[in-house]
């Protein structure tokens, strides 16, 4: 490990998506470029100036030491004639797929291409004043990758990948014509050949890279997983809620094949079949809930059993987690890596994961929570019933402590400088 006292070494990081924005989307960039110092290297964050999104997390700023620089320029493309707007509304989820879908049609890698000829050009003048040693950039958005391999053609430094999700094999993302696939596939493939290293959140999307790419090697690709931060945990005081019941709560926003109709439908099918327990479990969500989400809980009659909280700040939204008795979540494809289940494991709660068999699914086990398919109304309801007849002999137990400390955020950043360090060996 280096010390930053004796040789910090530079780092610009290209993150598109960064506080004061909020959503989970941020806080994997975030967190490692709170971290970095802490092992012997400087971030400098290139980003956008923010507005037109749809969360805004100020307090998120405020975690940064004030020597971290966070340049920011204006953004460019469909996001530039929101920019005005600090927050924009979260559409329907039926109008997100089409303009997305329309998006996907006109903009290619997506619609952030057109902030990346600025970018460049504020990346190449900051290495000018203070020359970097690595570059670093995280997507999505995969403009940033575009970006990372424009500047490594600069200045000739180690370039590393983070792919957050993958980007060619995306579940949700839309080819219009094979064209349009074919040229996501040189995109791809030209900006992987331009980097030193590639960073995956986990095991399968690092699976389909060494598969399509046959130039990428086992030992070129490592495995940083999502994590959650100890010092958000650090809480004082706790959140409001109902005494004596079980509180079952899910943090993010839905959309594509993240729905909350089987979970609804399995929380009022255990209600008609044991009635009793309609006053013993409350559902919570916390972030956006659309107005279809509402109408499916007034359509299964639950309006008395579920509270809405609405977007949080991350602090608050972690002290609602904290105050729970089971957290739920789900991802219903083989390549989803959902930071709040690890924040889930950082809360040190019981899981209730919907999920496919893959990597998602061992870690949850791995954490002592339960598993089922994610449309299994069924398989829901009984872990419902029986989380709470656990609940009621105070016998909820989450996840051992080697496990919850294996995703520290802490030590995962400590697994990045490892990278980092290693393109430097003779």
């Amino acid at each position: 490990m280096m010390s930053a006292e004796i040789s910090p070494r530079r780092v610009l990081v290209i993150a598109y998506y960064f506080p004061p924005m909020g959503l989970s989307g941020v806080q994997r960039s975030l967190k490692f470029v709170k971290y970095l110092p802490k092992f012997g290297w400087h971030p400098t964050v290139l980003t956008v100036t923010p507005g037109g999104y749809f969360a805004k997390d100020e307090s998120l700023l405020a975690e940064l030491s004030p020597d971290i620089k966070i340049e920011r320029t204006d953004p460019a493309g469909p996001g530039k004639l929101f920019a005005k707007r600090e927050v924009v509304k979260l559409p329907s989820e039926r109008s997100r797929k089409f303009f997305s879908r329309i998006s996907d049609f006109f903009f290619i890698p997506d619609n952030k291409i057109g902030w990346r000829r600025r970018a460049v050009a504020k990346a190449l003048e900051l290495h000018k004043q203070t020359p970097f040693d690595l570059v670093f950039a995280t997507a999505p958005p995969f403009t940033d990758f575009l970006i990372g391999a424009d500047v490594k053609a600069k200045i000739n430094k180690p370039l590393v990948f983070d792919y957050r999700d993958p980007w060619f094999d995306y579940p949700f993302k839309f080819y219009p014509t094979p064209l349009h696939k074919w040229k996501h596939y040189l995109l791809e493939r030209r900006a992987l050949r331009a980097s030193s290293h590639v960073v995956t959140t986990n095991r399968r999307v690092k699976e389909a890279l060494i598969e399509r790419y046959p130039f990428l090697t086992y030992h070129d690709v490592d495995i940083v997983p999502q994590g959650y931060d100890p010092d958000d945990f650090k809480l004082n005081g706790g959140a409001d809620r109902a005494p004596g019941k079980m509180r079952v709560t899910y943090a993010g926003i839905f959309w594509e094949d993240r729905v909350p109709d089987f979970f609804l439908r399995a929380l009022s099918d255990l209600f008609q079949e044991k009635p009793g327990l309609r006053d013993k479990i409350e559902a919570c969500f916390v972030g956006h809930f659309r107005d279809e989400n509402i109408r499916t809980v007034e359509q299964l009659g639950l309006q008395e059993s579920v509270r809405i909280l609405g977007y949080l700040p991350h602090q608050e939204c972690v002290r609602q987690l904290v105050a729970s008795d089971v957290l739920w979540m789900i991802v219903g494809d083989e390549f989803g890596s959902p930071g709040k289940t690890y924040e889930y494991i950082g809360a040190g709660k019981p899981i209730l994961g919907c999920a496919p068999e893959g990597f998602l699914k061992s870690t949850i086990l791995e954490a002592g929570g339960r598993v089922v398919e994610p449309d299994d109304v069924a398989g829901i309801k009984n872990a419902l019933a029986d989380y709470h007849a656990l609940y009621e002999r105070n016998a909820l137990k989450g996840p051992r402590a080697d496990v919850v400390e294996k995703y520290s955020r802490v030590n995962l950043t400590g697994q990045l400088v490892k990278i980092f360090e290693s393109l430097f060996e003779p």
